[in-house]
């Protein structure tokens, strides 16, 4: 169990029952709402049996409805006092000032959150994954694949086997042709996206092996993973390619890239000195 009851319920989320889903989601949307709440309260806000509230709650790791309301106020206290009790929903009669200052909280929780995430035996299985590999496809779909096209751009300064695909279609043909020395970096917030589930099959069929950067280290993609680095930042359905989302993915990104470097890391230097020289004559 995560010691913050948020990280917890991520981490748990595609293990839970579809009813126990609707509790966590309420939790997750309503948290300072949820610590003021009885258990007869909760169900009925989430729409589910008091029973399944004791349930979702056990299954969490606690030992009941009154521990895990003290798992949540905890977890809110701190995060208010991280915040300067700052941080929430953008309101329209912010000032400048408090929006840029809740959008800088936003933002360094997504940083602290994934930090807490990091699990170094992972990323180093990762980093070996991608020296050893014969090239590396990187992908994803929608703002995913912007995160991909920037792995690729970032690797190609010190590499030249990584290449981005960002068709669905090309990403099975690519997938289709992989050797079992090549490697698959894919990235998925949700991990749960059908055309990222045919993608990871084909890959694996072939015998490449897998990398999945993610928030969910229990979804769907994971379990088709070799290896799941997972990122911080909590995003809402309506949420969608949210700035802390990124910058927790950019920020594991940027550990995995430096990961990878240090292997060979006089190769990596004189490859981005030849590539700043060659990119020093398109500037005027």
């Amino acid at each position: 169990m995560a010691d913050n009851v948020f990280e917890t319920i991520s981490q748990a989320y595609y293990d839970l029952t579809a009813a126990e889903k609707k509790t966590a989601d309420f939790v997750m949307k309503h948290h300072d709402e949820t610590q003021y709440m009885s258990i007869a309260e909760l169900s009925e806000a989430s729409g589910v049996a008091e029973a399944t509230v004791s349930r979702f709650c056990r299954r969490l790791g606690y030992k009941g409805y009154n521990a895990f309301k003290l798992a949540i106020a905890n977890a809110a206290a701190l995060g208010k006092q991280e915040s300067e009790q700052l941080s929430g929903s953008i309101l329209e009669d912010d000032s400048l000032e408090d929006m840029s200052r809740k959008l800088y909280s936003a933002d360094l929780s997504a940083l602290a959150e994934t930090l807490e995430c990091v699990d170094t035996a992972k990323i180093s299985a990762a980093a070996d994954c991608l020296e050893k590999a014969g090239k590396v496809l990187c992908m994803g779909q929608g703002g995913s694949m912007v995160m991909a096209e920037e792995a690729s751009h970032l690797f190609s300064t010190v590499s030249g086997k990584f290449f981005p695909i960002s068709d669905s279609h090309m990403q099975v043909i690519a997938a289709a042709n992989m050797e079992a020395g090549d490697a698959l970096l894919f990235f998925s917030y949700s991990g749960a996206t059908r055309e990222m589930a045919e993608t990871l099959n084909v890959a694996r069929a072939r015998g490449a092996k897998v990398i999945l950067i993610t928030r969910f280290p229990r979804s769907p993609g994971a379990a088709l993973a070799d290896v799941v680095l997972c990122c911080g930042s909590n995003e809402g359905p309506l949420q969608l390619s949210s700035v802390p989302a990124k910058i927790a993915q950019l920020f594991l990104l940027d550990i995995l890239f430096s990961a990878f470097c240090r292997r060979n890391l006089e190769h990596c230097r004189e490859s981005r000195a030849r590539v700043a020289q060659a990119l020093a004559e398109k500037h005027l």
